[in-house]
């Protein structure tokens, strides 16, 4: 397979394989080695995922039928990186030659580090973990250039939000977050170590990463992506809401089975977790703190104990970072816009890897 720097990738028949080198490799990546498999037959030239990515292409282009390209392996494998590597590939030979660089193409590569910034997180075998699943299809013209694309996510493991183990971490937003300075201080934020949903692992830094400086990465890719100011305000302060909801603890009530709010540092929280989700802070506190039962006669509201207090917050917690993440997508498609006169399309899928953890979540 030649030498040493070519030899994480070869052939199986028409699948490709490649090891996850752990080091950058720009000189296989780069503009000379697109050029060099664009329109070559698969398997003359050295295994290369850029290769996949043409054969996909071409049988598109010649035959006029729809490709999928399906990106697989244990976590740590390289499966982001591959993905993010055939979307280069098909922008390459796809893509318009355009100065503008809000183009359909580049909102779509724009939009991988915002989905990681919010989906992926540092596990026992990876520091950039996609914990979602991921399908990219992306739509061509009659003539084989992109003319929009749309972006299906699903399975993101919620319960990351609320529960974490060391050395693993939360999702990466809430780290740069919290290393924002100005921003951080408006939201009355400080160091992770703070914060309950962050500091059950005591791992809040990566290596060779800062974490001020990929918020204002995500920052910029949600300004190339083309969510608004205002949009970008409602999605931070909705992350420092759930940091704050979790440092909510509760201490038995008066009654028997109910539970109260713990102490000062508590009801602070509570006060900013109701002022960030922007919502009455007697509504919220019910919600944490009783549940209702719809019954034929009517409504009955229920007091729950300590533990389902805390259940409860952190079903919430859970629910909202959800629905913030289905949301961000949504934003993400409408700002890219679909072609619903594409012919044909290639579809990514990058499915999540698994591996084993301490407690089955």
């Amino acid at each position: 397979m030649g030498d040493s720097s070519d030899q994480e990738m070869t052939y199986t028949g028409s699948i490709l394989i490649a090891v996850n080198p752990f080091t950058k490799l720009p000189h296989l990546y780069n503009v000379h080695m697109m050029e060099m498999y664009k329109g070559v037959q698969f398997g003359d030239l050295s295994p290369h995922v850029f290769a996949v990515a043409d054969a996909a292409y071409r049988a598109m282009v010649d035959e006029g039928k729809s490709q999928s390209i399906l990106v697989s392996g244990e976590s740590g494998a390289g499966k982001t990186e591959t993905t993010k590597l055939i979307m280069q590939y098909l922008t390459y030979v796809g893509g318009r030659a355009a100065g503008d660089d809000r183009t359909v193409e580049q909102q779509v590569l724009e939009s991988n580090p915002l989905l990681e910034a919010f989906g992926n997180a540092k596990t026992v075998r990876n520091d950039n973990s996609s914990r979602f699943g991921k399908f990219v299809e992306i739509q061509f013209d009659a003539s084989g250039r992109i003319s929009g694309a749309a972006i299906r996510t699903y399975l993101l493991e919620r319960s990351r939000v609320v529960q974490i183990t060391n050395p693993e971490r939360n999702y990466h937003c809430f780290y740069q977050l919290c290393a924002s300075g100005r921003d951080a201080e408006k939201y009355k934020l400080g160091n992770p170590s703070h914060f309950h949903y962050l500091n059950q692992s005591k791992t809040y830094e990566l290596d060779g990463v800062s974490n001020a400086e990929e918020y204002l990465k995500t920052r910029r890719a949600m300004d190339i992506v083309g969510i608004s100011h205002d949009d970008q305000e409602a999605i931070f302060r909705t992350l420092a809401a759930i940091l704050h909801l979790g440092n909510v603890e509760f201490s038995p009530g008066k009654e028997h089975d109910s539970s109260a709010i713990k102490d000062q540092k508590s009801n602070f929280h509570l006060q900013m977790a109701a002022t960030l989700f922007m919502c009455d802070v007697n509504l919220l506190l019910s919600t944490l703190y009783t549940r209702t039962i719809h019954t034929r006669e009517g409504s009955i509201v229920k007091a729950l104990d300590c533990s389902a207090a805390v259940a409860n917050r952190d079903t919430l917690a859970k629910t909202v970072y959800a629905m913030l993440f289905d949301w961000l997508v949504q934003k993400i498609n409408s700002s890219v816009g679909q072609d619903s006169s594409s012919k044909v399309q290639i579809g990514v899928l990058d499915i999540y890897g698994f591996e084993c953890f301490k407690n089955n979540r």
